[in-house]
C-alpha cells in the first residue's frame, strides 16, 4: 500500500471539490482546475475529507494510487495558494521586460524573444533580471519555467544564461586548465 495514497486530503474553507466519473473538479479563490484521474483509483469525498482509494489490490494498480493523490492535493493547494517559479537571467545585457501578459527577453541573440504565456499562467517582471512565473497549476508553472530557461540555458564555462532562482551551475575550468608546466 502506497503511504503517500492512504494520506487524506483535508478541504480547505473556500474550495469546492467535485467527481464526474473520473474527473476531479476543484474551484477556490486562485481559479479551478480539473484532471482525469486513472480508472484504476477511485475518489471519495467526505465532509471536508478526500480519499484516494484503489478499486483494487493488483501491483499494477499501486502504480497510480500515491501519483492521484498527489495531483489531487496539488490541485487543492494550487487553487488556495497557488504556485511559483523564479527564474534569473545571468549574462551582461540579459533582461527581461514585461509587455502586456507577455514577456520579452534580450538574451544575447541578434534579436529580442518574445513569450506569450497560456492562460492561467502570470509572468512578472522583478528587477530587469528576475522573472516570477505564478499560477495554480503546478505543472503548467513548471513547463512554462523551463519553456523559458530553454531559450538560453546556462552554459557550463561562466554561467550566462537563464536558471532557477535555487539552481547552481558548476562551471567548468576552461583551455588553461588542462595544461601541465
Amino acid at each position: 500500500m502506497s503511504r503517500i495514497g492512504k494520506n487524506p486530503i483535508t478541504i480547505p474553507k473556500g474550495v469546492e471539490v467535485k467527481t464526474e466519473g473520473q474527473l476531479v473538479k476543484v474551484k477556490g479563490p486562485k481559479g479551478s482546475l480539473s484532471r482525469q484521474i486513472h480508472e484504476a483509483i477511485a475518489v471519495k469525498i467526505e465532509g471536508g475529507i478526500i480519499k484516494i482509494e484503489k478499486k483494487r489490490d493488483s501491483n499494477f494498480d499501486s502504480k497510480f494510487h500515491g501519483l492521484s493523490r498527489t495531483l489531487v492535493a496539488n490541485m487543492v493547494e494550487g487553487v488556495t495558494t497557488g504556485f511559483s517559479s523564479t527564474l534569473s537571467l545571468i549574462g551582461v545585457g540579459y533582461r527581461a521586460a514585461a509587455k502586456g501578459k507577455g514577456l520579452t527577453l534580450t538574451l544575447g541573440f541578434s534579436h529580442p524573444v518574445e513569450y506569450d504565456p497560456p492562460a492561467g499562467i502570470e509572468l512578472k517582471v522583478d528587477k530587469q533580471t528576475t522573472v516570477i512565473v505564478s499560477g495554480a497549476d503546478k505543472e503548467m508553472v513548471g513547463q512554462v519555467a523551463a519553456n523559458i530557461r530553454g531559450f538560453r540555458p546556462p552554459e557550463p564555462y561562466h554561467g550566462k544564461g537563464v536558471r532557477y532562482a535555487d539552481e547552481h551551475i558548476t562551471t567548468k575550468v576552461g583551455k588553461a586548465g588542462g595544461k601541465t608546466a
